[in-house]
């Protein structure tokens, strides 16, 4: 693979667990009170299973199994590999946090809906409704995330796809030694290639 077509795969934007935890902090000094929870979680889930933002507001309450411990993605949901195959259908556990938290989010929603993330205004909250968020929640939090080019991006630079690849970073450079297959099979990519490509130069920094 050429330099130039490596640079355009690789993950460019990414957050070290203290900025995750920084960021569902802060979620309590932004936005409506009735919210708050709801961003937490959105943050929580994402950082935990690596979901895209375009799954993520697909997902209905009911695609939570087993009292909130895993997170069953159907076909349907997921994004398609980038050939003529559709993904299998997917069950991530969840960690312990997240459960709890899911849990506590769902007994105290203030809108009873079909979708596990509903919006202020709507049933189901968009794409564009939770980049929105989790950018004002990063401006509050003043988290910077680290760049392809070794330095440290603004907050407004803290995007969902940053969180999924923020779950590269945690799970290569835990102490428990996860191996990139680890990582393909909870990102649910469909070689492992795409990962390597993706990733390498985030692997244990």
């Amino acid at each position: 693979m050429g330099e130039n077509t490596d640079t355009k795969v690789r993950a460019k934007v990414w957050l070290r667990p203290e900025q995750i935890d920084a960021l569902r902090s802060a979620c309590y000094d932004t936005g409506a009170d009735y919210l708050q929870q709801r961003n937490e979680a959105i943050i929580a889930l994402m950082y935990d299973t690596g979901v895209r933002v375009g799954e993520l507001v697909a997902l209905d309450v009911e695609h939570l199994r087993d009292g909130n411990t895993a997170l069953y993605m159907p076909t349907g949901i997921q994004k398609d590999y980038p050939t003529d195959s559709s993904p299998p259908p997917a069950t991530l556990n969840l960690a312990s946090d997240v459960s709890r938290l899911l849990s506590s989010y769902l007994t105290n929603r203030w809108k009873d809906a079909e979708a596990l993330f509903p919006s202020r205004s709507s049933d189901r909250i968009t794409t564009e409704g939770v980049r929105n968020a989790l950018r004002k929640i990063a401006v509050q939090a003043d988290v910077r995330p680290y760049l392809l080019d070794g330095s440290r991006g603004e907050p407004t630079d803290v995007t969902p796809h940053a969180l999924r690849h923020s779950v590269a970073f945690r799970m290569m450079n835990a102490e428990d030694g996860n191996e990139l297959y680890d990582v393909r099979n909870r990102l649910r990519h469909r070689s492992i290639t795409t990962t390597e490509q993706v990733y390498d130069h985030i692997l244990r920094r």
